[in-house]
């Protein structure tokens, strides 16, 4: 008896394996999936495009906002005619586009240059813009297509007053000076964020920061690397009254201002820069000036 039981339960796999398979359950088909309007927006060529694109390509402009006062080599009016580096930056960004460009040149100050473009008044804001923190929670900016070190322009009779031959990096790092800057620039912001024990001055214009460096009402004049090394460029002989410092450790970037409603423009006009091969450098820009 026993060794029957375990003949059936030796053939039991064997039995089992001839049962035949059950065949699967047949699928169900898939529901077509609801036809969804397309987001991209047709322009009068044929092309289909992302909306805020295509409005600029429908109106056949690029409207920029560049601030009113002349900031050679970066925009600056030469014989009648608006031009510069960043004036060439927004023809070759409208090429791209096939449309021309329009300047609006309305805003006074670098802040109010964002204003236009956070108003919607312009789609981008091309105008020399330090990309700061304050500027940012208004509207978006591309990455950077230049890089600027900040620097001090310094009084050196004053300065000498200060430092009481302490080593310059000690004076300069730990400055309790008055420093001089174009008021409500990116600047303004930078000097009371650095150099929080410093005296600070704002003035209407850069021209006005210089004039009270030269009379000794301020102590140093704050401001990139560019607009410092272009004083001593264009007057060799101010090196006898004021000397330059640049700090290494503290940049400076531009960037262009874009409206925070249309982030498919701000990824063009990155990737644009991304491409191109006319990277602008220091070097470049201090070139420019003898155009």
């Amino acid at each position: 008896m026993a060794a029957s039981l375990l003949a059936c339960a030796l053939a039991a796999p064997a039995a089992a394996q001839t049962r035949p398979a059950t065949a699967p359950a047949p699928s169900k088909a898939a529901a077509p999936m609801a036809s969804v309007p397309s987001p991209l927006v047709k322009v009068a060529d044929g092309r289909m495009l992302a909306p805020g694109i295509a409005s600029i390509v429908n109106r056949g402009e690029l409207v920029v906002a560049m601030l009113g006062v002349d900031t050679p080599p970066f925009f600056y009016m030469k014989d009648g005619e608006l031009v510069g580096l960043e004036v060439d930056l927004a023809k070759s960004i409208a090429k791209e586009l096939k449309v021309k460009v329009r300047f609006d040149r309305s805003a006074r100050t670098f802040n109010e240059v964002v204003h236009v473009v956070a108003r919607q008044e312009a789609d981008l804001g091309i105008s020399k813009l330090s990309r700061t923190l304050a500027r940012a929670q208004m509207i978006r900016f591309t990455d950077p297509y230049l890089r600027l070190n900040h620097a001090f322009i310094l009084n050196r009779v004053k300065f000498a007053e200060l430092a009481r031959d302490r080593p310059l990096p000690v004076v300069v790092r730990d400055f309790r000076g008055s420093i001089g800057v174009i008021a409500k620039s990116s600047f303004a912001d930078y000097a009371a964020k650095n150099f929080p024990l410093s005296e600070l001055r704002e003035f209407a214009s850069w021209g006005d920061v210089l004039k009270a460096l030269e009379k000794g009402e301020i102590m140093a004049a704050y401001r990139d690397e560019f607009e410092v090394k272009r004083i001593l460029k264009s007057d060799p002989t101010a090196s006898l009254t004021l000397r330059t410092v640049t700090f290494r450790d503290l940049e400076d970037t531009l960037g262009i201002a874009v409206g925070i409603q249309d982030p498919t423009l701000l990824a063009y006009v990155n990737q644009f820069l991304s491409e191109s091969t006319e990277k602008l450098t220091i070097d470049k820009v201090l070139k420019a000036l003898d155009r």
